[in-house]
């Protein structure tokens, strides 16, 4: 048992949920996108291709404080 199953056991936390549900992930077949980032842009967006930037905004989750 390791350092971690050991403190879940000891305060009663499970690794899931009594009741989890199943769930299936679709991920759809990407294709080539001619527009890319150079490789600067890129580097800091972490990825040069425009459509899979999705940067993380936590101040734009409709208003959430």
């Amino acid at each position: 048992m390791d350092t971690i199953e050991k403190i879940m056991s000891q305060y009663g936390i499970k690794k899931f949920p009594d009741d989890t549900s199943y769930a299936m992930a679709y991920v759809p077949f990407q294709q080539y996108s001619p527009k890319m980032y150079s490789p600067m842009q890129g580097y800091e967006c972490g990825t040069i291709f425009e459509k899979l930037n999705k940067p993380f905004c936590p101040d734009d989750c409709g208003g959430l404080k």
